[in-house]
């Protein structure tokens, strides 16, 4: 993290805050009103980041790629690095008040850590993901575990054999680390992938617990038993307050602090959160329309709250690669709502660019396909009561052939 931050500062990519700040909304305002890195010196008697990967500029310096080129990387990255072991971490009774949580919306439930990386192991299987954790007291905090995905299987796999899930919770790492921990790699493999993103190797230290961990500023370890509590409302990437539901406890045994800890905080449906949300599925949907057609790039659009809006450019083997770009794509990344395919002409991080495209290359009866009743995501005010969605995709290339009556004009 502290390297990263280093590296970000020679591009001018900091802002420093020296004043004191209070962990309650202010520093989600600053957040807010930029996407450079902001350093809190002075939060809470702690220091602490937000924006830390909020622009793709951020991302590119993070996992040392040309911004231009990570798509189309990042799509043939394996997941094959070197774990290192490197011992035992020390630990300290926990302290949530020592940790500057921030409280980052009015209705919020409560102070929130949203920057968390969850490490799990139970038997043989590791895990690590980010998942909203809400601070119940000074060593109690609630999870919010999406049901279906790799933690909430090893949850209920431990219950179900009258155990607990030893995890540790990780902030502050390095974010390389953070968005192979964003990624939907094959189980077990979120360590292995955040080390070929750091150059082939990284470094873990095991807790008393048993759970590896990542160099991080703040570790916090404990188990997920039977207990369960109401946790919520918490606004999520869409900017709008997901609902209030049952989820597990996670009560902390350990806490490690580096010497001047940094705590990172990511703004709730700020685009550091939607690029982490999105960014990771580019390459999956990248492969999946490699599969149909030369695909040129995939974008995830800000607007579509990095998640649910893709912008893919192609280029045409045949006149029906489009329609079968946009089926691809949603069977990649099975919360994409919109899909919008464009030729190679059109610059897909340019949404005036891609609108022109729509505006001269798109018939409504001809080149728009609509999904319904199709799994649509819940974080979707507009789904309907059982969870479905209907999807759209929109074919915005050249009809083959015919590509001079469409091109703009130019000079040489």
């Amino acid at each position: 993290m502290r390297e990263f931050i280093d590296r970000m500062r020679e591009c001018d990519g900091v802002i420093d805050i020296d004043d004191p700040v209070d962990v309650v909304y202010e520093p989600c305002r600053y957040a807010h009103k930029t996407d450079k890195l902001l350093f809190f010196h002075r939060i809470a008697g702690a220091r602490a980041v937000m924006n830390v990967t909020a622009t793709r500029e951020a991302l590119s310096v993070a996992l040392n790629i040309p911004r231009d080129d990570l798509v189309q990387r990042l799509a043939r990255m394996e997941y094959q690095g070197s774990v290192v072991r490197d011992g035992k971490i020390p630990m300290q009774l926990p302290d949530l008040s020592k940790v500057p949580v921030m409280k980052h919306y009015p209705l919020d439930a409560g102070k929130y850590i949203t920057a968390g990386i969850v490490f799990s192991r139970f038997g043989d299987t590791e895990n690590a993901s980010i998942h909203r954790l809400q601070v119940l007291d000074s060593r109690r905090v609630a999870a919010r575990l999406v049901e279906g995905r790799h933690t909430s299987t090893l949850y209920r796999t431990a219950r179900e054999q009258g155990e607990r899930l030893p995890v540790a919770v990780a902030i502050g790492v390095h974010p390389a680390v953070t968005f192979a921990c964003c990624t939907r790699v094959p189980k077990g493999k979120e360590l292995p992938y955040a080390a070929n993103l750091l150059g082939g190797e990284i470094r873990v230290w095991q807790c008393g617990n048993g759970v590896r961990v990542p160099e991080a500023e703040i570790v916090l370890e404990g188990y997920i038993g039977g207990e369960t509590t109401e946790e919520g409302p918490f606004v999520d990437i869409t900017g709008t307050y997901d609902v209030v539901r049952t989820q597990p406890v996670i009560e902390f045994t350990g806490m490690h602090l580096m010497k001047d800890s940094i705590y990172h905080g990511i703004l709730p449906a700020g685009n550091e959160h939607r690029l982490l949300m999105g960014a990771p599925y580019e390459p999956s949907i990248f492969r999946a329309v490699a599969g149909v057609t030369e695909v040129k790039n995939v974008v995830l659009t800000t607007g579509g709250c990095g998640y649910f809006h893709a912008v893919i450019q192609v280029r045409k083997q045949t006149q029906g690669d489009a329609k079968n770009v946009i089926m691809a794509a949603f069977s990649a990344h099975t919360s994409l709502k919109h899909v919008v395919v464009v030729d190679e002409d059109i610059d897909p991080t340019c949404l005036e660019d891609v609108e022109f495209a729509v505006a001269t290359r798109v018939r409504g009866d001809r080149d728009i396909m609509l999904i319904t009743g199709a799994r649509g995501s819940s974080l979707d005010p507009s789904k309907a009561e059982d969870g479905t969605n209907v999807k759209v995709g929109v074919d915005a290339t050249m009809p083959l052939g015919r590509e001079a009556e469409f091109l703009r004009a130019a000079w040489e």
